[in-house]
């Protein structure tokens, strides 16, 4: 925002600091709000003897919340003419002004957990996490075991994950609270794929996960890594430690007594 405080001789443009404090108050509503006169611009549209006079005076703000900003006017004036007009009133900010964060697109602030009740995270067609389908024959219906391999592979489904999509879930749940290298995992005694309650994933992350079927176990209704483990394993047996010394209760004679 350049300055020029001293508008040169017989320019119009320049000169009409009051009729473009005028355009800044009705614009903004009141004058309270347009402050001090900070500065003229002047544009460069072209040749000034063709296009004429462009330039633009700032104002200070005095908008509540816009500190920094500035009001600015823009005045134009026609060649071989006197009167000067208005082309535009905007509020700008300044070097200094106070300004909201960058505009982040939706999926890219999403994280996860913030979906809630009733909202829908529609999935975009490129999602590399998701890779086209197939729709399974109508014979299939009359073969059980080929119904199951069907649903395994995602016949019958649009679309089902890639590849990557299968690896960037398979790499959050072991890093996660139930993967191998949890605390709770590391003192357990022994890992899940061992236990009872493990019920095994189908499909492709069957050999690293499952779900856990304990419901005195903290990962009870979650999916686990193979390797993980808690307290709750269905092969833990107590220690019995060695048996306590009996100690007889006390016993006081008042039948005798002793003579001195």
């Amino acid at each position: 925002m350049a300055d020029s405080s001293t508008p040169p001789p017989g320019d119009a443009s320049f000169a009409a600091v009051e009729q473009a404090r005028a355009a800044a108050v009705e614009t903004a509503g009141s004058p309270d709000v347009v402050g001090e006169h900070l500065g003229i611009t002047p544009e460069q549209p072209g040749d000034a003897a063709v296009l004429g006079e462009v330039v633009t005076h700032s104002f200070a703000s005095r908008l509540p919340g816009y500190v920094g900003w500035y009001w600015a006017v823009t005045l134009a004036r026609v060649p071989g003419e006197v009167h000067v007009t208005v082309d535009e009133v905007v509020l700008l900010p300044g070097e200094h002004a106070l300004l909201a964060p960058a505009w982040v697109p939706w999926h890219e602030r999403l994280r996860p957990g913030d979906l809630s009740v009733g909202d829908v995270l529609p999935s975009t067609e490129d999602d590399p996490r998701l890779v086209p389908a197939y729709t399974t024959d109508d014979d299939s219906a009359d073969d059980p075991e080929g119904s199951v391999v069907a649903r395994e592979i995602g016949l019958g489904r649009e679309r089902v994950m890639s590849r990557e999509g299968r690896g960037e879930a398979a790499a959050r749940w072991n890093a996660g609270e139930f993967g191998p290298r949890s605390a709770m995992a590391r003192h357990a005694p022994g890992p899940c794929g061992t236990c009872g309650f493990f019920l095994p994933l189908a499909g492709s992350l069957r050999h690293g996960f499952g779900a856990c079927g304990n419901v005195y176990a903290p990962a009870d209704g979650h999916v686990v890594a193979v390797d993980y483990g808690c307290g709750a394993h269905s092969q833990a047996t107590m220690v019995a430690d060695d048996a306590a010394e009996v100690v007889a209760s006390a016993h006081y004679d008042t039948g005798s007594f002793d003579v001195l």
